[in-house]
């Protein structure tokens, strides 16, 4: 893990903590991901502030820039512009086919691009913040390449039925088998404990 150092508006000096990985021919490649969870309150205004460690997660090459959108499962999505683009390219060859025609309506009707004040403060549009059923209290949560904006009590209750082993549309011994395997591997990488594999 290495740290990349950014200068963007305001000249505020900012060091972002990356991934790196070399690749084929010995290419260095940068990856960030954003990972945890924090509570956070809308104002009166309907802002909320982003706490650093994902605000800083959202610059590239010195300027802070990124879209707010509706996500999967009941929650808002906030992606970083190379997602973002990464996102038109892929969609780019859906266009004319006619199964994704009302997806990509509701996905870019719903996406906003946006940007944090001086205190680190984002203002969710009345459009989203009606979808997803947010009143004041949320979760904002670090998942790889996006940070999730979730209801406190939604985001709650899906944590306790995922402990509590409730869900009934979730294995997760299945499921973390699958995700640890790697591709083309009849044999997961999941941790040991105990000297046993956990399955």
């Amino acid at each position: 893990m290495g740290n990349f150092t950014c200068i963007f508006k305001n000249n505020l000096f900012l060091s972002v903590k990356l991934w790196y990985t070399v690749g084929y021919c010995g290419k260095l490649t940068m990856t960030h991901f954003f990972s945890g969870a924090h509570t956070s309150k809308l104002d009166e205004k309907n802002r909320l502030v982003l706490p650093h460690e994902l605000r800083y997660g959202l610059v590239e090459n010195g300027v802070m820039q990124f879209s707010l959108a509706l996500g999967m499962g009941g929650n808002l999505s906030i992606y970083r512009k190379s997602e973002i683009d990464r996102l038109i390219e892929q969609f780019q060859k859906l266009q004319y086919v006619a199964k994704y025609q009302k997806f990509l309506t509701i996905f870019f009707s719903t996406l906003f691009h946006t940007e944090c004040d001086k205190v680190g403060r984002i203002k969710l549009p009345a459009m989203l913040k009606k979808a997803a059923r947010i009143d004041q209290e949320v979760v904002i949560a670090g998942v790889m390449n996006k940070i999730e904006i979730w209801p406190q009590e939604a985001y709650e209750t899906m944590l306790t039925q995922f402990l509590d082993g409730q869900d009934q549309d979730l294995d997760l011994a299945k499921v973390a088998e699958e995700a640890f395997k790697e591709p083309g591997s009849k044999k997961s990488d999941l941790p040991l404990i105990g000297g046993q594999q956990i399955s």
